[in-house]
C-alpha cells in the first residue's frame, strides 16, 4: 500500500508556472486573512471553525453518522451566523483588499488629482489666513527618515487635517507634513536646511528646508510665508514664488500628474 502511494505521488504531473501562480495567490489571501483576524474575536471564531471541521472529517472517518448529519445540517446556520456576528470584521476587510496596490494602481490618476485639489485648497486657506506651513511630497526617493523623525499619521489627506495641523495652537505646526501615496504619512518633520549661500536672504527657515530637501532628493514642496502669505513651490533646489492657488494647481498637475503619464509612456515603447 505505501509502494503504492509512492507511485501515485510520483506519477503526477509537472508542475508549472500557473501552478505556482497559484500557489503564490493562495498563500497571499491567507496571509492577508490572518493579518485581519490577527487580535480580533474573529480568531476565536476561527478556531471555532477548524474544530468543527475537524470533527466533520474525524466523523466521516470514524463513521459516527450521527455526529456527521448533525455537523452538517449546521453548517448553513453557522456560515449566517457568522455573517451576522462579523458584518463589522466583513466590512472591514473588503475595505482592506480594495485598498489592496492592485485597486489604488487602477484609481492613482484620480486620488493624484484629488490629492492636487486638496493640497491647493489648503495653500489657499493657509494663504488667506498667513500661517505658515511646508509640505513635502515623496516621489520616486523615499523620505522615510524624514517620516520616522516626524509624528506618524498616516491619515487621508484632506485640506482640512492640513489647515488644521499648521494651525499655532496645534503640536504639530512646528516642522513639514510628508505626503507619501497620497496620505499624510507624518507631521512635524524636520527637513535640512540648504547651505546654498546665493540664496535671497528673505528666505525664512521653511524655505531653505524646502530647498535643503529638495537637493536631496526628487521630492516637491510646498511652502506658505507667515510673514506674507505668498504661496511658493519648491523643485530640484529651484524655488518659484508668488503662486496663485490656481497656478499651484497647475504646476502640481504638471510635475506629478504628466510625469507619471511619460513614465508609462517610456516603459511601454
Amino acid at each position: 500500500m505505501n509502494l503504492t502511494w509512492f507511485d501515485t505521488l510520483f506519477r503526477r504531473p509537472p508542475i508549472g508556472w500557473w501552478d505556482l501562480a497559484d500557489i503564490l495567490v493562495v498563500s497571499i489571501i491567507i496571509y492577508e486573512l490572518l493579518k485581519l483576524i490577527r487580535g480580533t474575536r474573529a480568531v476565536q471564531m476561527a478556531v471555532g471553525a477548524g474544530l468543527l471541521a475537524a470533527l466533520f472529517y474525524g466523523s466521516r472517518s470514524l463513521h459516527l453518522d450521527t455526529v456527521n448529519w448533525l455537523i452538517r445540517n449546521m453548517f448553513a446556520y453557522v456560515v449566517f451566523g457568522f455573517i451576522v456576528l462579523f458584518q463589522s470584521d466583513i466590512r472591514r476587510a473588503l475595505a482592506h483588499f480594495g485598498r489592496a496596490p492592485f485597486f489604488r494602481y487602477l484609481a492613482k490618476a484620480e486620488s493624484r488629482e484629488e490629492s492636487i485639489e486638496e493640497l491647493a485648497v489648503a495653500a489657499s486657506m493657509l494663504s488667506a489666513q498667513k500661517v505658515g506651513a511646508i509640505v513635502a511630497l515623496e516621489r520616486q526617493i523615499g523620505l522615510r527618515n524624514y517620516i520616522e523623525g516626524g509624528i506618524p499619521l498616516d491619515a487621508v489627506l484632506t485640506y482640512d487635517l492640513i489647515v488644521s495641523i499648521f494651525q499655532l495652537k496645534s503640536p504639530l505646526h512646528d516642522g513639514a507634513v510628508i505626503i507619501q501615496e497620497d496620505r499624510v504619512a507624518a507631521a512635524a518633520c524636520f527637513l535640512p536646511l540648504t547651505v546654498n549661500p546665493k540664496l535671497s536672504k528673505e528666505l525664512g527657515s521653511r524655505h531653505r528646508a524646502a530647498i535643503g530637501l529638495t537637493e536631496e532628493n526628487d521630492s516637491i514642496a510646498i511652502v506658505v510665508s507667515e510673514q506674507t502669505g505668498s504661496i511658493s513651490i519648491v523643485v530640484d533646489g529651484q524655488i518659484e514664488r508668488g503662486l496663485s492657488p490656481e497656478q499651484l494647481r497647475s504646476r502640481l498637475r504638471s510635475l506629478v500628474l504628466n510625469k507619471r503619464r511619460r513614465q508609462r509612456q517610456v516603459q511601454t515603447a
